[in-house]
């Protein structure tokens, strides 16, 4: 069975199922475009030193990186290094896409590789989180020469299917409540889409007042149906388990023990694919932990980079 049949649609991986919801942090975005094969890629490059420079893959797919801005872990990580965020395909402030356009998993990972090369970096260190954590195994399986360290960030499964989401086991009032919102949001009612949002993010967190605080950054944005829908039609036919035990760069695997929209089970099972890997559990947060808990976020990921 499919995703997109053993889950309602607006429960998709992290902020794609936000509909219409785009973050807006206290952060003048200060980024540019290239022009990629599918079109102009917005990009944004923060920080600065002497580290490997840093790129950021946001969950989705069909959302842009804006919400990563409510975290200060970058602000921090960014004093020893650049920091590169950037737009997917068709999402944020890069080009959307055209008719008929292609917009699958081998044209992510294209913009991707064209994004370092436009860059002019030999290797980068990867962060992945969410739909992005899948979208950088598979970068980093394509191209592991450009791959100094990988951080997979509660992450789905390497074969999409094998997402194991926990909404209905431990939200079951929320998950049924959110079900009655479903016919009137696919008929394009804004208010049933808007209150569907809402009950979806409320369940993202391990503390109440992070959740609070995150929700209210939270404003009407753009949300690309139509990106989501391209790249997930594409995911079905992928199994990336195979590609993981060929990772020769270092890896760290994270995941918040309370990690709802994506159990921590496939965060352990991505660690015992890769020979090597670190594992790291956030024991205060939920899918978000360089939000919930950005110092223990920072430490770790410090750590990590630094190791020779």
């Amino acid at each position: 069975m499919s995703y997109l049949k053993r889950v309602p649609a607006l429960a998709s991986l992290f902020l794609a199922a936000a509909l219409g919801v785009s973050a807006s942090p206290a952060h003048e975005e200060n980024g540019q475009t290239f022009d990629a094969p599918g079109g102009k890629i917005y990009y944004e490059m923060t920080g600065g030193g002497s580290g490997t420079p840093l790129i950021v893959v946001n969950g989705g797919p069909g959302f842009d990186h804006t919400y990563l801005h409510i975290s200060t872990a970058w602000d921090a990580l960014g004093k020893n290094r650049r920091i590169i965020f950037y737009d997917q395909r068709g999402d944020g402030r890069s080009s959307p896409l055209k008719p008929g356009q292609s917009c699958n998993l081998a044209d992510q990972i294209a913009d991707l590789e064209a994004l370092r090369a436009h860059l002019g970096f030999e290797k980068w260190d990867m962060l992945g989180h969410s739909w992005g954590g899948y979208l950088s195994m598979a970068y980093s399986a394509r191209y592991p020469g450009h791959i100094s360290h990988l951080m997979i960030v509660d992450s789905a499964a390497p074969k999409w299917s094998d997402t194991l989401f926990l909404f209905s086991q431990i939200f079951p009032e929320i998950t049924e409540r959110r079900t009655g919102y479903t016919f009137a949001d696919e008929m394009g009612d804004q208010a049933a889409s808007d209150a569907s949002i809402h009950d979806y993010l409320t369940m993202l967190f391990y503390s109440a007042e992070k959740r609070d605080a995150f929700v209210s950054q939270m404003g009407a944005g753009a949300y690309r149906k139509q990106v989501f829908q391209a790249v997930i039609s594409d995911l079905p036919r992928f199994d990336l388990n195979p590609e993981l035990s060929k990772y020769k760069f270092p890896v760290m695997v994270m995941t918040g023990r309370y990690d709802i929209n994506v159990a921590p089970l496939v965060a352990y099972k991505i660690h015992e694919a890769i020979p090597g890997s670190h594992f790291v559990v956030f024991e205060r947060s939920g899918h978000i932990p360089f939000y919930e808990e950005p110092d223990a976020f920072v430490h770790a990921a410090e750590e990590f980079l630094n190791a020779k």
